[in-house]
């Protein structure tokens, strides 16, 4: 396609930044174009203007007032910008709209001038140039085939070359229309054929994680995107996955081994970083992927709390989370990035507010053994003092109880050998499920006993 509503890469391109801010605006209100500004960059684009309007509601034809879009165009004229980014979400229509007034005034045609795109289009964009692996891939053509469907009209230039550049009227309507029924019934046929597809990548993946939750400890890496969560996740497995310092620089969730302390082991997963007002669709396309945190035991929940939006990132994962079905997990909360002069001064507040949190440097490791300990003591459980009966002849199953209990004392009696141990609820609730062992008695143990 040949219009620039075919093109929406903003790679190399001159960029304006326009936010709106509503009364009930998620954005920064110290720096509310900040993240947009980060998010255009990543795409690949040159920022060199931007602006902002405060408004109460929405002007339902262009989204801004008419004012603001005469001065829109007037800065994009000067600065010669290619590509206006809103940090906003705009309907088709608005869409449409912006860009025809906006060209009309610069004298440019509509389909050769400045295009528009709004937050969730420019996020897209970013994501379609991180995707790798096939599921990936498939997870975000779903995503811009369901944001691109109800934009067809306005995004797509058919109608106006059916018509040779003479505008719509008689004689090109019909064949025009009929263009864009093709194009809608097409889009519709590969939407259902990627659901199709991604639905069995779920189902295969739901299995996995579920079978994996079944016999292991498992814990997901979840935080804003770039605020250290791979960094964190090479720390602490030595897996060497990509840790870039740009957001969404992981699409695909990594899952590796975490040897703790005494022999237990843990699974680890490094998941697609959160962001504020995240694509709902690329939220669904990305649910498989997403998977590892619905079902794990754990969540480690990485904050940079050095970014100067860190309160709205701390909020926006909690919102993904929700959105997932994952809220109300065992979560803890690692203030990452204390190595760093910012970090140092967000730390303080961020501590009062959460006396739990652990301060680390995923970078240096500093904090990691009081991070270990704490997962220790999620994966063991509740400690209990439990007498237990089991076959002597088995070596592996006795070398397994010794290196994740306290044992106590010991009696081999007729090939049986009886154990008394200091040992997890869930490690021994496990062995008495798969009938390794027999619990004879079991008492908590108080904490100052532990």
């Amino acid at each position: 396609m040949a219009d620039l509503r075919s093109k929406l890469s903003v790679r190399q391109e001159l960029a304006m930044l326009v936010g709106v801010i509503m009364p009930r605006s998620t954005a920064d209100k110290r720096d509310p174009l900040g993240e947009l500004a980060s998010l255009a960059k990543t795409a690949g684009a040159n920022v060199v203007a931007t602006i902002l309007q405060k408004r109460y509601r929405i002007h339902p034809g262009t989204y801004i007032g008419t004012g603001k879009v005469d001065e829109i165009a007037q800065l994009a004229a000067a600065k010669n910008v290619d590509v206006i980014i809103f940090d906003n979400d705009l309907s088709p229509a608005q869409i449409g709209a912006l860009e025809t007034k906006i060209n009309k005034q610069l004298g440019r045609p509509r389909g050769k001038g400045i295009k528009i795109l709004d937050r969730s289009e420019l996020i897209l964009d970013i994501f379609a140039t991180r995707a790798q692996t096939a599921e990936a891939k498939l997870q975000v053509e779903l995503a811009q085939m369901q944001y691109t469907y109800p934009r067809l009209t306005q995004m797509w230039g058919h109608l106006e070359r059916m018509a040779g550049g003479a505008g719509i009227g008689i004689g090109t309507r019909g064949p025009g229309e009929q263009q864009l029924e093709i194009d809608r019934r097409l889009v519709r046929k590969r939407i259902s054929r990627l659901r199709d597809d991604i639905e069995k990548i779920e189902e295969r993946k739901n299995r996995l994680v579920e079978e994996r939750t079944g016999k292991n400890f498992t814990i997901c890496i979840v935080g804003y995107t770039n605020a250290g969560k791979s960094t964190l996740f090479n720390t602490l497995t030595d897996a060497g996955t990509l840790a870039d310092d740009r957001l969404f620089a992981t699409l695909d969730t990594k899952t590796r081994v975490w040897k703790l302390d005494r022999g237990i082991e843990a699974l680890l997963s490094d998941t697609v970083g959160f962001v504020r007002d995240l694509p709902h669709n690329l939220v669904a396309s990305f649910k498989a992927t997403l998977q590892e945190a619905v079902h794990a035991d754990l969540l480690l929940h990485v904050l940079d709390v050095g970014h100067p939006h860190a309160r709205v990132q701390f909020a926006s994962v909690h919102t993904v989370l929700s959105e997932i079905g994952a809220s109300g997990k065992p979560e803890i909360l690692l203030l990452n990035k204390i190595d760093t002069e910012s970090g140092e001064f967000g730390f303080p507040e961020w501590r009062t507010l959460y006396p739990s949190a652990i301060p680390i440097s995923a970078k240096t490791g500093r904090g990691i053994e009081l991070l270990v300990a704490r997962v220790i003591e999620s994966a063991r459980g509740r400690q209990v003092e439990a007498t237990l009966e089991m076959d002597g002849a088995n070596g592996k199953l006795l070398t397994f109880i010794e290196s994740r209990a306290k044992i106590t004392d010991r009696d081999y009696t007729n090939g049986r050998v009886r154990l008394t141990a200091v040992i997890g609820e869930r490690i021994l609730s496990d062995l008495a499920t798969n009938g390794q062992v027999t619990i004879v008695s079991s008492r908590e143990v108080p904490a100052k006993e532990n």
